[in-house]
């Protein structure tokens, strides 16, 4: 009789989306920045790239909002500890911020399905 030994196929590794995360936060983001500032009557660059690096308060939960359009990429539900309290300076800031740390838990979460 011949034993036969069951072996785990590895566990497929889905790399962490980074250009379509970063793509809709920062369309999202200036989004809402463009929003904010027709509200207060400021005035914005045109481009996106520079609207993006403009100086303006990004409140923290609009952030928060945000991470709904995240997390129909990610597959799961994105806990506001990932914003910073206080909000962000501009789109290129919160972006520095929040993509490590969306990478990170991507990391643990599709980690732990494995």
């Amino acid at each position: 009789m011949v034993a036969l030994t069951l072996v785990r196929p590895p566990a497929k590794i889905v790399p962490f989306p980074s250009t379509t995360v970063e793509a809709t936060l920062r369309d999202e983001l200036v989004e809402a920045v463009k929003i904010e500032a027709s509200i207060r009557g400021v005035g914005l660059p045109v481009a996106r790239a520079d609207i993006a690096k403009a100086s303006v308060h990004i409140d923290s939960l609009v952030v928060v909002s945000i991470l709904c359009a995240v997390e129909e990429i990610v597959g799961f539900e994105v806990p506001e500890s990932v914003v910073r309290v206080g909000g962000y300076t501009s789109v290129d800031s919160a972006l520095g911020q929040l993509l490590p740390n969306l990478e990170k838990l991507w990391a643990r979460k599709k980690g732990a399905e494995s």
